[in-house]
């Protein structure tokens, strides 16, 4: 499926992937609380609280957004994993190609795309690429290398060394966990356009369950921190946060 598909427990994402959460420690009252903690204060309601997450976004007091912590299941090639993680945010723990064998799953874009005219780590929709080729080309490798993963098994190999015949494109599993001011950080730079389309798709799941688990601060953030250019979220800012009439 090209786009994120939501359900009560996960978002469905790219082919064969998904964002489910796990957990959840903390929430919106729990960031207001450390923010005040300072003067022994707390919540002061609804309207007061909300107005304080706006400013501390708006003023980048990011520590309070610390005290709310998600975990999250994904499954996702390697390839995007690989991005995922150049972030440094949070805890991860992935499935292990040493102790289990990988099973027969490799991502094939619906589409494929060329590389971006002005931004050489970019792309760009390509209507005369020859979409069937490019994904015959693809599925005969992907088969190739699991066929030679399998052979490897076969003959005795370890497989943590079979393993390397597998391509970027496997997909892979992984725990996350991660506070809400690093969540925010990531969405800002792997949500925006210029990201690598297949992990804005993941970092649009991921607001799915922010926007429901965190409301208020999911508000605050698309007004105040939010700033990237992604139209499903730049539409639900303009929904939440309506410009002020002049």
């Amino acid at each position: 499926m090209s786009e994120a598909t939501e359900t009560a427990d996960a978002v469905e994402v790219l082919d064969k992937g998904f964002v489910r959460l796990v957990g959840l420690l903390g929430g919106d009252v729990a960031v207001v609380q450390s923010a005040r903690v300072s003067y022994g204060q707390g919540s002061k309601g609804e309207e007061r609280d909300r107005k304080l997450l706006a400013f501390l976004l708006k003023h980048k007091h990011m520590t309070p957004f610390e005290h709310s912590v998600f975990t999250w299941h994904v499954k996702t090639p390697i390839f995007v994993m690989r991005q995922w993680i150049r972030h440094r945010a949070g805890a991860f723990n992935e499935v292990s190609a040493r102790y289990t064998e990988v099973q027969d799953e490799f991502y094939l874009p619906e589409t494929f795309r060329a590389p971006d005219a002005k931004n050489k780590q970019s792309s760009q929709s390509a209507p005369a690429l020859d979409q069937g080729r490019c994904r015959e080309v693809l599925e005969r490798s992907q088969r190739a290398a699991y066929e030679a993963y399998q052979e490897l098994l076969k003959a005795g190999a370890a497989r943590e060394l079979s393993r390397l015949a597998l391509p970027v494109s496997q997909y892979t599993q992984f725990y996350w966990t991660v506070s809400a001011r690093n969540l925010m950080h990531f969405i800002n730079l792997r949500a925006d356009a210029p990201a690598q389309w297949e992990i804005q798709r993941y970092a649009e799941a991921l607001t799915a369950f922010f926007a429901r688990k965190l409301p208020w601060t999911w508000a605050a953030f698309l007004e105040n921190g939010w700033t990237g250019k992604n139209a499903r979220l730049d539409e639900e800012k303009r929904s939440l946060c309506p410009p002020a009439s002049s």
